[in-house]
């Protein structure tokens, strides 16, 4: 896999979609925020509309980015050359699996399997009442995507649900999905869990292993969002933490020995704070380009419009650096910086 392709935050449970996410009918007229820059460089947010819980994936010379449903669309997508010029496209998922209910489409993540490319999704279950992962399918990173599964590929009911879905290839090449229960929307203990995937990405085998929990008093009532990414000899897990609708929303990571642990939790507070420019930052997603440059992108709330509907969840960009295996983000900003190469 390549050294870096993720990190962490998916938006507090059941309480994560505002009002515009719902879908419905409507044109997409998103803006891209970035390129009001001087050539060479670019100006934070590079998309100034509502497009929470960012994933990323680069096919050939294009970046295809998939996020939580809005304007109309189950999941949102938009597509750049640069990480800078990002433009709207459509629905990547029209049709959501016979299993799920139209309304809480959430945190999107894509795979390339051999010559399919495979998205995890959250939606609620039928069945289940809750919130869980599934699984669709399609030749083309843009989509259309279908899930021809009658049920979801992840659904812990009994702990509140799954949300969260982030595939990986291992060092090794093998598949592995990682996610978290929703134990905060009623009550109950949560985990980020990781466990094998098959072959071909449409089952799990072996057991879920619980890899970590909210143990520290900046992750509140949670942690959320596992991005499990290969950096040096071993693995590091971005995650993110606390309640997504306010200025205590951040990111964090954890050191992990294998794919499936042991993790130890590395963050006594968020990596990437809120500041005067961006609130609650979070789901952020890592990209390493062809020449090298790591680049987190995540999604933020201008301060004075936390919560709201318009422009809700912005997406945002910082370069990355790395100090042994520790990560460091540089502090958000407005002002023009150097643009990816």
């Amino acid at each position: 896999m390549i050294a870096l392709t993720g990190c962490g935050g998916s938006g507090g449970g059941s309480g994560k979609t505002t009002a515009s996410s719902a879908p419905g009918s409507g044109a997409r007229t998103g803006a891209g925020a970035g390129s009001g820059a001087a050539a060479g460089t670019y100006v934070n947010p590079v998309y100034n509309e509502d497009f929470p819980d960012p994933a990323v994936l680069r096919v050939g010379t294009e970046y295809h980015a998939y996020g939580t449903q809005g304007a109309g669309r189950n999941i949102q997508t938009l597509s750049s050359p640069d990480l800078v010029h990002w433009r709207p496209g459509n629905d990547a998922l029209p049709h959501l699996g016979a299993w799920a209910e139209i309304g809480s489409t959430w945190a999107p993540e894509v795979i390339a399997i051999g010559q399919t490319y495979a998205m995890y999704y959250v939606a609620r279950a039928s069945e289940q009442g809750v919130q869980c992962i599934g699984r669709a399918t399609s030749a083309d990173p843009s989509g259309p995507f279908a899930d021809k599964s009658a049920k979801p590929i992840v659904c812990q009911a009994s702990l509140g649900g799954s949300i969260d879905a982030n595939p990986i290839r291992a060092k090794d090449g093998a598949l592995y999905l990682y996610w978290k229960n929703d134990g905060n929307c009623c009550g109950k203990p949560v985990h980020i869990w990781g466990q094998r995937l098959s072959a071909d990405g449409a089952s799990l085998t072996g057991k879920p292993v619980a890899l970590m929990t909210n143990a520290k008093p900046w992750q509140g009532n949670l942690v959320e969002a596992p991005e499990m990414v290969a950096h040096g000899s071993a693995y590091t897990l971005f995650y993110s933490a606390n309640n997504y609708a306010s200025a205590d929303y951040g990111m964090g990571y954890a050191t992990c020995r294998t794919p499936l642990g042991p993790c130890v939790d590395r963050s006594d507070a968020s990596i990437v704070p809120s500041n005067d420019a961006a609130a609650g930052p979070g789901h952020c997603y890592i990209v390493t380009t062809p020449g090298g440059a790591v680049w987190m992108l995540y999604h933020a709330w201008p301060p004075d419009a936390i919560g709201s509907t318009t422009p809700g969840r912005q997406l945002w960009m910082e370069p990355v650096t790395w100090h042994g295996d520790v990560p460091s983000v540089h502090p958000s900003q407005t002002d023009p910086q150097p643009a990816p190469r």
